[in-house]
């Protein structure tokens, strides 16, 4: 009788592949979108302005805005920038977290108050790190007193912006949500070069640090299993 040879060795998994990224794909783009590729970005823009090279297209883009002005854009622009921090953005940030709350929505709301809060201390300390003066190329007719880079609209909204999409992107709002975030954001970073209180750099930067903190708090709090809004687990 023969003896029972070794067993014969399993087929392949084809798990680390096709069924992983099936499941994590979007957190891996995630992973590389939202934070990797804006930390590179960021890590430029800041070594330009930390050794106080001028970036060749910041005065060009805002002699452009200067160029494109006129009354009615001034009342409009000066109302996005309102809207894009103290009348709009701050309003909503605490209003959203407090619903959230309500809801008991206890890992959302962590993730809005530590993205959104954690977003505006983070600007406060990287403007005092690199202490840019504002541009000079006229007299605003919003003038800034605080340092220039990153720029703080650009970043708060931006911040906003990666949390709402985040949110939403396992429901069916996820497009919708994606396209007005991405309008608001856009609008609230021209306004600031418009109304010359910012470099387009000082916007660029902001942008990339509220990708980098938003992705980071997203992955820290979900991980690779977690998802928004799933039913909390005793």
């Amino acid at each position: 009788m023969a003896s029972a040879g070794p067993p014969d060795d399993p087929a392949p998994s084809r798990e680390p592949t096709r069924g992983w990224l099936a499941r994590h794909g979007w957190r891996v783009a995630l992973l590389f979108v939202g934070l990797l590729l804006p930390m590179w970005g960021f890590a430029e823009l800041a070594d330009e302005v930390h050794e106080g090279e001028p970036l060749p297209f910041d005065a060009p883009l805002l002699e452009a805005a200067r160029a494109a002005a006129s009354a009615r854009l001034d009342t409009f622009f000066i109302w996005v920038s309102r809207l894009g921090y103290e009348y709009g953005l701050v309003p909503f940030d605490i209003g959203f977290v407090l619903v959230l709350v309500l809801l008991r929505r206890r890992r959302e709301a962590l993730f809005a108050a530590l993205a959104l809060g954690g977003s505006a201390l983070l600007n406060v300390g990287t403007k005092a790190l690199f202490a840019r003066d504002r541009p000079s190329l006229w007299e605003s007719i919003a003038p800034e007193e605080t340092f220039s880079f990153p720029s703080g609209h650009a970043m708060g909204s931006a911040t906003l912006a990666w949390v709402l999409v985040l949110l939403a992107w396992r429901t069916r709002w996820r497009w919708p949500v994606l396209a007005v975030a991405l309008a608001g954001v856009l609008l609230v970073g021209t306004s600031r070069v418009y109304l010359g209180v910012h470099y387009p750099s000082d916007v660029l930067a902001g942008w990339a640090a509220a990708s980098i903190w938003a992705a980071a708090c997203f992955l820290l709090l979900y991980g690779l299993h977690g998802r928004p809004w799933s039913p909390h687990r005793p």
